[in-house]
């Protein structure tokens, strides 16, 4: 498959530029028909731009999920981290080194 040479349209343009493109040929619907372009045709552009937004919306708001349930998710193990430094250091204070393994630890003091 051959790479095209222009540049690439982003979603906004593409979309504004389909729905400029049905308003053209809702007006002029007898010109375009002679050239094989129905009302068909037309309405399926409409609805595509639609379904596009509505796709480009809730991606939109997954993207926002995501953000934050990873903000979550990196405070949830920075709680952990911590919880993990303040008990190494209680078991190494009160527990005899010969029994740090039992909780998982093979560090020196």
């Amino acid at each position: 498959m051959a790479k095209s040479s222009r540049p690439k349209v982003s979603y906004a343009e593409l979309v504004a530029k389909a729905q400029v493109m049905v308003a053209g040929l809702k007006n002029n619907p007898q010109e375009v028909q002679k050239r094989g372009i129905d009302s068909e045709f037309t309405t399926l552009l409409e609805k595509q731009c639609e379904e596009a937004i509505a796709l480009n919306n809730e991606q939109e708001r997954l993207k926002a999920e995501l953000k934050a349930k990873t903000e979550e998710f990196v405070q949830k193990l920075s709680a952990i981290h911590e919880q993990m430094r303040e008990a190494n250091a209680v078991v190494k204070l009160a527990i005899p080194q010969a029994k740090w393994r039992e909780f998982g630890i093979e560090t020196s003091r």
